[in-house]
């Protein structure tokens, strides 16, 4: 599927507003700390590349790749 750079810039806020929410809630990390764990992740390289897709997948989906990732630092 083909979108706009604008689109894509607009999906991908919303699967890292969501991911940061998640780990706020379900990990009690502060706001930085979770906005520090989403950005320097291998999969926020990912989420920024539009060939993957990854825009285009569900904020839950994406997020389980990130607990994966992060596994248990908490």
């Amino acid at each position: 599927m083909n979108v706009s750079s604008a689109e894509f810039q607009n999906m991908k806020a919303d699967i890292v507003k969501d991911m940061i929410s998640r780990l706020m809630d379900e990990r009690g990390l502060s706001m930085q700390e979770a906005f520090d764990a989403v950005y320097s992740s291998r999969l926020f390289e990912k989420l920024n590349d539009p060939s993957t897709g990854l825009y285009f997948q569900s904020s839950g989906y994406v997020y389980s790749y990130l607990k994966d990732e992060l596994g248990d630092f908490n």
